[in-house]
């Protein structure tokens, strides 16, 4: 090897080298340590000898070390799991049948619903071809896995990180050891738990035993816990009498009944068939119905109708229902865990007020001869009455639960008329008026003038509105009245319809939604952005309503209607989420509102109600083609609102009112439920 010649530095003698080897090429290696000292445990890390971003990687080794510690306390803690998760001794301890009990706000017992509908039956009595339509349904390969299905548990891990559902990760074993447990937690811990007591009960019970405990345990709604009482509940047989068709339903609403049970509307009855459906062709597909078997179930087979308890007579099926509603939707209480029962619910109905608000509708509705008089057939009357901290203290949903479960006062089918002119008012004197298109915002006020003849053209900034059939369209006043030149309080007042749609035009009426929004209003509900918006072409329900003009009575502060105080299962308050209230109004509109409603029922168009109570304020609300008649209004307790309409409940269409109770043709369709209102208004007053 030859020497390099070094230079050195300057300030070496003249004419002295300086001799060195070369420098070895290649990484670096660590000294090692003297003979006879330990070798160090600290790890090289940041490494030595490295410059740069190389000081920061780790070697292979260090990465190695990492992995492997990393694996190997997972692997022990995995095992460690897995010894100490042990298999419940009693698989059906939890089966214990218990009721579930509401209460009035002052605490009374209101209603108890259960037991719980479950009856056991060994395997031998399903029929195969109903136990393969639960498998085909929900786990083909149960009698080859181990219990539990590693793609599936991939599958539902990754969709319980990105915050999905883990249910379809599941085998039948794996459903059945959640049936034990009833805990439908989506989290980590559960679901391993869920994994281990399925392997080791997989390998302790045989699969007859596993699949008969599973159809004896699963929820199938309609308060039916296995598959006995669910061939009960929906076919009125015995489970040995289903065909495949029936099972096929049956396996179908396993998935969820409050989404695949067809009886509770077309979206379900939707779901249903298609699900149903595609079960009978998944048996044909893993050999368990034939082809011709198949051909032969063509027409879905329809469940009887869902019987109802006589404890949910008169209206306290409408408020259980409703209450069982805000629980399931504002907690982590499940349809399942609640038709287990052994529940208490605190409800915000008073009853004497229920009682009131049933007897004035009553009193009201006493000359109505649906035998005698063809205007009278298919009436229908909601109402609610809230507080303004949200609570919904009354309600009227039907004459009697057990011959219409349907709720009148929760419908969002029916529109609300002029009854939505105070909403629009409200967002005229928040949001001003626009009445040209790159104009600034002018304000509005209770004493802005309006055109109020009827006939009048809508306006836009740009001219006049043209309606889709190629026509200026006008407005139209209650009675085709003409009323002059009108101030907007004045025109509320007296239910003038006319300014108040052209008001929303000039507001804006995404404005106008979005205040409605603002004052509770479900998006859903809310009407087509037309002309027509103004005056109600919305369809809220009565709750929602009364809720919305408790915020004028409020100052402006809003809370969305709540029916549930508290919830507790076996003396043990469980989490609910309850409203908090925000500011919908500057209180100075609120303020304008309540004195225009205020005025309304002093010398306006709700004077009728006058006599019902002090400092009343009220509305009524009508439309134009009179298939809806509104009243709603407020005292210093409570906002109600009530509605009539008539309508097949087969169809929904709604029929004209015209005539109602052999009224003359040009009398008012806010009359009947104005005359609701205030019979309800005069009895709370005198408590």
């Amino acid at each position: 090897m030859r020497a390099q010649q070094d230079d050195g530095p300057e300030d070496e003698k003249p004419g002295r080298r300086r001799w060195r080897l070369p420098r070895r090429r290649g990484p670096l290696r660590e000294a090692r340590p003297p003979k006879g000292r330990r070798p160090s445990l600290r790890i090289d890390y940041p490494r030595r000898g490295r410059r740069g971003i190389r000081r920061w990687l780790p070697s292979w080794r260090q990465l190695l070390l990492v992995a492997g510690t990393g694996t190997a306390a997972l692997v022990g803690w995995l095992v460690w799991f897995y010894v100490n998760t042990a298999v419940p001794e009693d698989l059906n301890s939890f089966a214990t049948q218990q009721n579930n009990v509401y209460y009035w706000a002052d605490g009374t017992e209101m209603a108890r619903i259960g037991p719980t509908n479950r009856q056991e039956v060994p395997l031998g009595q399903v029929p195969e071809h109903v136990q393969w339509a639960v498998l085909a349904a929900e786990n083909e390969t149960f009698y080859t896995d181990p219990g539990i299905s590693l793609t599936g548990i991939g599958r539902a891990v990754s969709q319980m990180v990105m915050g999905g559902d883990t249910q379809g990760g599941s085998t039948i074993t794996q459903q059945y050891v959640k049936n034990i447990y009833l805990n439908q937690r989506q989290d980590i811990s559960r679901k391993l738990s869920e994994i281990v007591i399925a392997v080791k009960l997989d390998d302790r019970m045989t699969k007859q035993d596993i699949l008969a405990g599973y159809l004896n345990t699963s929820w199938f709604g309609r308060g039916s816990y296995g598959i006995e009482r669910a061939a009960a509940a929906y076919y009125g047989k015995d489970v040995s009498q289903l065909d495949p068709s029936e099972g096929a339903l049956l396996a179908a609403v396993l998935k969820g009944a409050g989404q695949y049970d067809p009886a509770v509307g077309p979206q379900n009855h939707e779901r249903a068939e298609e699900r149903w459906s595609w079960i009978l062709d998944r048996m044909v597909k893993v050999g368990k119905l034939s082809a011709a078997d198949r051909a032969r179930y063509t027409v879905f087979p329809e469940p009887r109708p869902q019987p109802k308890s006589a404890g949910l007579s008169g209206q306290i099926g409408y408020l259980v229902d409703m209450a069982r509603a805000y629980v399931e939707s504002h907690s982590d209480i499940t349809p399942a865990q609640f038709d287990l029962g052994g529940h208490q619910i605190r409800t915000t109905f008073e009853k004497p007020k229920v009682d009131a608000l049933a007897a004035a509708v009553r009193e009201a509705t006493a000359g109505i001869d649906p035998d005698n008089r063809e205007a009278d057939r298919f009436l229908k009357v909601g109402a609610a009455s809230v507080a303004p901290d949200g609570r919904i203290v009354a309600l009227h949903g039907g004459p009697d639960y057990l011959k219409q479960g349907f709720n009148n006062a929760n419908t969002t089918t029916v529109p609300i008329g002029s009854a939505f002119t105070p909403v629009v008012y409200a967002a005229g004197l928040g949001e001003g008026a626009q009445r040209r298109r790159d104009g600034d915002r002018t304000p509005v006020t209770p004493a802005t003038p309006y055109n109020g003849d009827d006939g009048v053209n809508v306006m836009t900034p740009e001219g006049p509105y043209w309606g889709r059939d190629g026509k200026i369209v006008k407005t139209v006043n209650e009675g085709r009245r003409s009323w002059g030149t009108i101030t907007l309080r004045n025109a509320v007042e007296q239910s003038v319809n006319g300014p108040l749609m052209q008001l929303g035009m000039d507001v804006g009426l995404d404005r106008v939604q979005r205040t409605a929004t603002e004052l509770g209003l479900l998006p859903t509900s809310l009407g087509e952005l037309v002309p027509a918006l103004g005056v109600g072409n919305s369809t809220p329900s009565a709750v929602r309503t009364a809720d919305a003009y408790a915020t004028f009575a409020a100052g402006g502060r809003h809370t969305d209607p709540y029916s549930v105080l508290k919830v507790s299962r076996n003396g043990v308050q469980l989490p609910l989420r309850l409203p908090a209230a925000v500011q919908a109004l500057a209180p100075a509109v609120a303020a304008e509102v309540d004195a225009a409603l205020k005025g309304s029922v002093r010398d306006g168009a709700a004077k009728a109600a006058a006599d019902a109570g002090p400092n009343l304020a009220a509305k009524p609300g009508t439309t134009a083609d009179r298939t809806a008649g509104w009243f709603v209004g407020y005292d210093g307790q409570s906002s109600t609102a009530v509605t009539v309409f008539r309508a097949d409940l087969k169809d929904m269409k709604l029929l004209s009112l015209e005539g109602l109770g052999g009224a003359a043709p040009d009398a008012s369709d806010a009359a009947l439920p104005a005359r609701i209102w205030s019979a309800f208004m005069k009895s709370t007053a005198a408590r």
